[in-house]
């Protein structure tokens, strides 16, 4: 029992330490958030988005096909965490709380096979992409 509570604590654990390392932390002087400051990196991002995004229409030619590769590039990035989270997941199921239960084993490994399946798909689409819209386009 403390095992499996020990494991879940410490998966969340990673969990959040995930979700905290990818924002970036700023210095608060007492009450104070400099709003300037945070609205000046909101037009950046969306600068630097509309560039990207720039930079996929001129790659690709056309605008659909430029957003669609956009999309897909950002499906891409973001599936990477969200499927690590799930394999974890499916191995509590399977080593930590299937011992004793074959249904729990059961379903801990189709949570993981499910999991490794969309993080395959959602890797090799962008690129299956780019070959059937540059190879067959010319």
């Amino acid at each position: 029992m403390i095992k499996k509570v020990s494991i879940i604590v410490l998966i969340f654990v990673i969990f959040f330490g995930m979700c905290t390392s990818f924002t970036k932390s700023f210095a608060v002087t007492g009450e104070e958030v400099l709003e300037s400051e945070q609205a000046t990196e909101l037009v950046e991002i969306k600068e630097s988005a509309k560039d990207k995004l720039a930079d996929y229409i001129e790659k690709y030619g056309s605008t659909p096909f430029g957003v669609t590769a956009y999309i897909l590039n950002i499906i891409r990035i973001y599936s990477i965490p969200f499927c690590f989270v799930g394999i974890a997941v499916g191995s509590i199921y399977q080593y930590v709380l299937g011992i004793r239960k074959l249904d729990v084993r059961d379903r801990g490994f189709m949570l993981i096979i499910t999991f490794v399946t969309i993080l395959l798909i959602c890797q090799v689409l962008p690129l299956v992409f780019a070959i059937v819209v540059n190879g067959w386009r010319g």
